[in-house]
């Protein structure tokens, strides 16, 4: 005991500061892609569309005019078309991704004899920084106790439970908002899925949601929850979680970092009020 008392001393404190502070991934990061589309090339997006292992970009053509769709819940920010086309999409570090609408998270983009033509951009969500100073205040005003979640695996690669996991840590340490893991979803109020939801896992995921009391939020971590990501939807899965139970937050990504979950739950918080 005495040489883990001194352990941490010598440390110090080692909790991140965010979301009360910005958070800077590390050099190497791959975030969100961005598209230049007013200075893309039609025919170069379709090599950056046949590379993309999820259809996170697709282009549709009917006559002279073509739709773009870029959408971040399908998009596992590999990278692959930031290399096919490095003139005008480039992968950021940016990670507070999450959202209440599935449709904010996709992009369209029309081009017409195979120029840009318009883009329609969704409404922003509320800023991470008026979420972090409301999410304790939040929590007991609704709840009048703390917030209690229980993970759910509906058939992940277990890569996102790994980032799920490290919110526990002294690093994260979500339990510092009020925020609780339980082992019962009777004791919960919050479901965090991951995975495409696979036909195993279909009817115990809508049992586990039923025996969840009411209010309860459903928060999708990563890109096979938010849309069937790498598997899609198939005979062994359901592509998505919101195909089986109804979703609050989605959270893109393959796998989410921990910090970008912190802020969908800090959005879902955000959203039960609402």
């Amino acid at each position: 005991m005495i040489r883990i008392l001194r352990k941490a001393l010598q440390n110090g404190r080692v909790t991140t500061k965010y979301p009360f502070k910005p958070d800077v991934p590390p050099d190497g990061f791959l975030g969100k892609p961005v598209i230049e589309f007013t200075q893309a090339d039609l025919e170069k997006l379709k090599q950056a569309e046949s590379v993309c292992p999820t259809r996170a970009i697709s282009i549709e053509t009917m006559g002279n005019q073509s739709t773009v769709k870029l959408s971040y819940v399908r998009c596992i920010f590999c990278g692959l078309c930031a290399e096919v086309y490095p003139e005008a999409i480039t992968m950021t570090k940016e990670f507070e991704l999450a959202s209440t609408l599935k449709a904010r998270l996709e992009t369209s983009v029309e081009f017409v004899d195979g120029k840009f033509s318009r883009v329609n951009e969704s409404e922003k969500e509320p800023s991470l920084e008026e979420l972090g100073e409301q999410t304790k205040r939040e929590i007991f005003k609704i709840f009048g106790r703390s917030l209690h979640i229980r993970e759910v695996d509906a058939g992940s690669c277990n890569g996102c439970e790994l980032e799920i996991s490290a919110l526990n840590n002294p690093i994260f340490d979500l339990e510092r908002f009020g925020l609780h893991f339980v082992a019962s979803p009777r004791h919960a109020d919050m479901l965090l899925v991951t995975g495409p939801v696979t036909r195993n896992m279909e009817i115990a995921l809508k049992q586990t949601y039923e025996a969840t009391p009411d209010p309860k939020l459903v928060v999708a971590v990563g890109a096979c929850a938010c849309s069937g990501g790498i598997f899609g939807e198939s005979y062994a899965s359901r592509g998505g979680v919101d195909k089986v139970i109804s979703v609050d937050v989605y959270i893109p990504g393959c796998p989410p970092r921990p910090q970008a979950i912190l802020h969908g739950i800090l959005l879902a918080i955000g959203r039960l009020k609402e």
